[in-house]
């Protein structure tokens, strides 16, 4: 593919996203639904303005890596521990409930096994994007409920990532405790080499030439991808890789300056990430996929909000306080995509089972995101009454 066509894919992209992004605002719509759907609309099914969706994909990867890494370099060990009591009993429960629905789900419409596991899986997560944009932090009631949120969503984020470490195991070679096995020792190995190299090097290299901004970005994004190629090469995720050694850099004192300076590099690569997903969703599969789709959101719009004030209440929370928090949490994630465009590539699922899991998500976000912005507060409310900054 020539230079010129990726400048253009790049233009498409980012000036189509920002003129539909204007729209999806005014609509009080989540801006991931508005990158999937300008996908839909620039790929090869409808204009075909972008269409070697595969290239732009391989582009996009980039930035689900450094969104793990970001979430690990906001996870130092002491922090982990300290939010995993909070809710881990709900958050347990809570996911083995899901999964369980997703999973009957999936074999009620006529899918296999795996696929319908690997849909199960899906329905677990909620949105960190959608559950924490949407809350307001400012009124002391709501800083109790973004604890429990943020709780519950790093127990899912945590659970995500196991996953997708466990992805990439040969489990139709007959061995699986073997690969089990070999998976841990290959997880282990990269724990060790990522605590002592950044103890022993990256730590010192930092606080040596700390002063020159430009250097430290340059290193931290060579660790990251770094540990990412290690892990591939370990047969790990990619994915995985980078979590690891986010949480390595947790408990440097530069780790904030970290964060602070990637953010708009991983929001650069996920705008590019959701608009592969749109770009590759083929419209022909529509009709094989609705009915799943639409089934699967529905339960998990209605169910999960259910599921969790009930649990909620039961560890003395509000009926109040366990409702919305439910409601929050009632859509599911944008790691559910990453899980179905994973296993999609790892043959684990086919596409249609894969199809079912980015349709579903992308109508729980549509539907979810206007209902919180219509009954709870939050920065984009459609009411001022209801708006909170």
């Amino acid at each position: 593919m020539s230079a010129d066509a990726i400048v253009f894919y790049i233009f498409v992209i980012f000036t189509g996203a920002a003129l539909l992004a204007t729209v999806g605002l005014y609509a009080r719509q989540s801006l991931l639904v508005v990158y999937m759907l300008l996908g839909v609309l620039a790929g090869p099914s409808v204009l075909g303005l972008v269409s070697d969706a595969e290239v732009v994909k391989g582009i996009a990867h980039i930035g689900v890596i450094f969104l793990l890494f970001l979430i690990g370099i906001n996870l130092p060990p002491q922090k982990l521990m300290q939010m995993l009591g909070k809710t881990s009993i709900i958050a347990g429960i809570s996911s083995v409930l899901f999964m369980i629905i997703g999973t009957l789900c999936g074999i009620a419409f006529g899918f296999g096994v795996a696929e319908s596991l690997i849909m199960g899986a899906a329905m677990v997560f909620s949105s960190t994007i959608i559950g924490l944009k949407l809350l307001p932090t400012t009124v002391l009631h709501h800083q109790h409920i973004g604890e429990i949120i943020i709780s519950i969503l790093l127990l899912q984020d945590i659970l995500a990532i196991f996953i997708l470490m466990l992805l990439p195991a040969q489990w139709h070679n007959g061995a699986p405790w073997l690969d089990m096995l070999t998976m841990v020792f290959s997880l282990l190995g990269l724990i060790a080499f990522a605590y002592l190299f950044e103890r022993y090097v990256l730590i010192k290299l930092i606080r040596r030439f700390n002063r020159i901004h430009e250097y430290i970005f340059l290193v931290a994004i060579g660790w990251c991808l770094g540990m990412a190629e290690l892990a591939e090469i370990a047969g790990l995720s990619a994915e995985v890789g980078a979590f690891i050694a986010g949480v390595a850099l947790a408990t440097s004192p530069i780790a904030l300056f970290i964060g602070d300076n990637l953010r708009p590099l991983r929001d650069f690569f996920l705008v590019i990430f959701f608009f592969a997903l749109g770009a590759g969703f083929e419209l022909d599969m529509l009709g094989s996929v609705l009915w799943p789709s639409l089934v699967l959101a529905l339960l998990a719009l209605v169910l999960k909000p259910l599921i969790f004030k009930l649990l909620l209440v039961r560890y003395d929370e509000t009926d109040k306080v366990g409702m919305e928090v439910g409601v929050r949490l009632g859509q599911i994630s944008e790691f559910s995509l990453f899980i179905a465009v994973l296993a999609l590539e790892l043959d684990v699922i086919g596409q249609q089972a894969s199809y079912v899991i980015q349709l579903s998500t992308m109508l729980t976000f549509v539907f979810s995101s206007y209902f919180i912005v219509m009954r709870y507060p939050s920065p984009i409310a459609l009411s001022d009454e209801l708006r909170r900054d």
